[in-house]
C-alpha cells in the first residue's frame, strides 16, 4: 500500500472455513496494519460470512473498515446451486449487522446464471432493506467446465435498467456493466455515497 501510494485499498481473501473465525482476525489485523503504515488510505474489505458467527464478524466491524463488502452473489432461488456453503438470509444478516455497526456497506451480484430480471430487482430490494449503500452488478464468466454454464449474456441496456432500479429502491450507488466486479470504481463509489444523501422510489427494472 505504501509503495504503491494507494489512497484506497481493497482487501479480500479466499474463503477460510478452515479457520475458527473464518479469517476475521486476519482482516482486522490487515486493516490495522494499513492504518499504521498509511493513515490516509481508506480500507475496503470484502469478507466471507464467517458462518454467521457474531463474535468473528464483530472483530472485523470493530476494526472500522471504510467499506464492508459481503457479496450476495446471486438471487435467492439460485443460492443453493451457486453458493452451497453459504445462504441468502445469512448474507443479508451479515450486511445488516455491518450497517448496524455504523459501517458503509456494499454487496454484489453476478448475472447470467439463470436468474430473471425481476429476481434481480427482488434481490436489490432485499439489499436496500438492510441498508446496503453500494451494489455492483456484473456478468458471470464461467471459470471452468466444472462450474455452472453461462445461462445468458446480459445486455448493457439491461444492466443500466437494473442500475436505475437499484437507485430507485434507495441504494445510494450502483455500478452495473458486463465487466463490473466487486472492486470496480471502488474509490469513486465510496466518494459518491460519502457526498450524497439516501434516496427512495419505485421497484421496477425499467426505471
Amino acid at each position: 500500500v505504501v509503495r504503491l501510494g494507494l489512497d484506497h485499498a481493497v482487501v479480500t481473501a479466499v474463503a477460510r472455513d478452515d479457520l475458527a473465525d473464518g479469517g476475521a482476525g486476519a482482516f482486522a489485523a490487515t486493516i490495522a496494519a494499513v492504518r499504521r503504515r498509511s493513515p490516509g488510505c481508506r480500507v475496503e474489505v470484502l469478507i466471507p460470512d464467517c458462518k454467521g458467527d457474531e463474535e468473528a464478524l464483530e472483530r472485523v466491524f470493530a476494526a472500522r473498515p471504510d467499506v464492508c463488502n459481503h457479496n450476495l452473489e446471486t438471487v435467492a432461488r439460485l443460492q443453493r446451486a451457486v453458493r452451497p456453503s453459504a445462504g441468502y438470509a445469512r448474507s443479508l444478516a451479515v450486511l445488516a449487522r455491518a450497517k448496524a455497526a455504523g459501517l458503509v456497506t456494499k454487496s454484489g451480484l453476478i448475472l447470467g446464471m439463470g436468474e430473471t430480471d425481476d429476481e434481480v430487482v427482488g434481490a436489490l430490494a432485499d439489499l436496500a432493506a438492510v441498508g446496503v449503500d453500494i451494489v455492483t452488478l456484473g456478468q458471470y464468466l464461467r471459470p471452468s467446465a466444472t462450474h455452472l454454464p453461462v445461462a445468458r449474456w446480459v445486455e448493457p441496456a439491461t444492466f443500466d435498467a437494473l442500475r436505475r432500479a437499484g437507485l430507485a429502491l434507495g441504494i445510494r450507488h450502483v455500478e452495473a456493466s458486463p465487466l463490473t466486479r466487486s472492486s470496480h470504481h471502488a474509490r469513486q463509489a465510496l466518494s459518491a455515497v460519502s457526498s450524497s444523501p439516501p434516496s427512495g422510489g419505485a421497484l421496477t427494472a425499467d426505471g
